[in-house]
């Protein structure tokens, strides 16, 4: 492309002769997509309103509020069957994973250390 116009990009960018074809063909040769719809994706989660009056009394009036955490009154996250994870937890698992796809001693030994067969 000519740089005649260094300061204009108006000017700059423009497509020389026979670029102009290439790029058409090019066009061309891509099908075109189908034009979004009109409402676009549907939202995920409950609809707006769907939980009543925030407003209104509690369903559980004796049930604490720290209910299901593992602090203060109330049953522990384990008893309200809430899944509790260790904080390696997470890692080990992805350890696993890497080690399941590309296996290697070393990988078998840092799993050995913490305990977890392959």
């Amino acid at each position: 492309m000519p740089q005649n116009y260094p300061n204009r990009s108006d000017l700059r960018d423009r497509p020389t002769y026979g670029e102009k074809k290439a790029s058409a063909d090019a066009q061309r040769a891509v099908p075109v997509g189908a034009p979004p719809t009109a409402g676009g994706a549907s939202p995920v989660g409950p609809a707006p309103g769907s939980f009543g009056d925030f407003l209104r009394p509690s369903n559980r009036p004796n049930e604490p509020i720290t209910a299901g955490a593992n602090f203060g009154p109330g049953s522990t996250a384990l008893q309200a069957g809430i899944p509790v994870f260790e904080p390696g937890m997470m890692a080990k698992n992805e350890v696993m994973a890497i080690a399941r796809m590309f296996p290697s001693d070393d990988l078998d030994d840092l799993l050995d250390k913490y305990g977890n067969d392959l």
